[in-house]
């Protein structure tokens, strides 16, 4: 409980410091690019939610000790600030040289809203992956963990740890969900700073908030319906443009914020009546 009363803390310092962030962009840049600011930063996490999830499943499927996660998590932060910047910047050039793409990538974020919401979970095995296995093969590596270290010293020779190939999952994760949240984060702005800065604010405070949701993920199964609609309705965003119509940002974060709400209330609403009938049925069995 104190953990979870601790990551809480900094969930909402990461939080406060992104409103101060859209305060300042508020000042000096405008209301409109403000407004733009909050859009992207509500949306980028609200699609981190579920890639918390993933990272979730992959540290269960390996083991992953809680204070080794710590170490994972914070690295995997650092990777994915330089990632984005990266995706971001090549991303803002791609649409500045071809505007149309635009529609590509809103046509990719329906695809993958519909695939969410009707898509059944599937069991996957996170090592099994790709990434993991062409880590393994390319770079020298050990047999097993050696406790929080990514690489060893051995014989004179420097091996990295299945540690390493886990961070690299978790990055590759990472990069997987940016192709579905930067295009989004587009539909509100093209501007670099903007989408950037939202991005960042939001990725900053994952740490904390995936400490939250390991405690209360069952609270919270419904939520990937929540962005699933989200990255429908960005994608509409980004295709009705073809047809003149454009969605105001302040449109467009009563959307997120709605959507995002009532897929929190619904989940935990859903999750106590489940919860009930299950304590009923194991009482009914007791008595039986």
């Amino acid at each position: 409980m104190q953990e979870i009363k601790h990551s809480l803390k900094w969930v909402c310092f990461w939080i406060c410091m992104a409103a101060i962030c859209c305060a300042i962009i508020w000042v000096t840049k405008g209301s409109q690019s403000g407004l733009e600011f909050a859009a992207g930063y509500l949306i980028e996490l609200s699609l981190s939610v579920d890639n918390l999830f993933v990272f979730m499943s992959i540290f269960l499927a390996f083991g992953i000790r809680e204070e080794v996660q710590h170490r994972v998590l914070n690295w995997g932060i650092i990777g994915a600030i330089v990632l984005r910047f990266v995706f971001i910047f090549f991303g803002l050039r791609l649409v500045m040289a071809f505007e149309w793409i635009l529609y590509i990538f809103g046509a990719i974020l329906i695809f993958n809203g519909i695939k969410m919401i009707v898509g059944k979970d599937e069991e996957t095995k996170p090592e099994d992956s790709r990434i993991i296995r062409a880590v393994s093969k390319v770079l020298p590596m050990t047999d097993d963990f050696r406790g929080r270290n990514f690489m060893v010293k051995e014989n004179g020779r420097r091996l990295f740890t299945p540690l390493f190939a886990i961070l690299c999952l978790v990055e590759g994760s990472d990069i997987i969900f940016a192709i579905d949240s930067v295009p989004a984060v587009f539909s509100v702005s093209t501007d670099l700073l903007i989408v950037y800065s939202s991005n960042i604010f939001a990725i900053l405070g994952l740490r904390q908030m995936y400490f939250v949701l390991e405690h209360i993920q069952e609270r919270f199964q419904y939520v990937k319906y929540g962005v699933g609609v989200l990255l429908m309705f960005t994608g509409v965003k980004l295709l009705s443009l073809i047809f003149g119509i454009h969605i105001s940002t302040v449109v467009s974060i009563c959307i997120i914020f709605s959507v995002i709400f009532i897929s929190v209330i619904l989940s935990i609403v859903i999750s106590g009546r489940q919860e009930k009938r299950a304590k009923a049925a194991a009482v009914d069995d007791v008595k039986k």
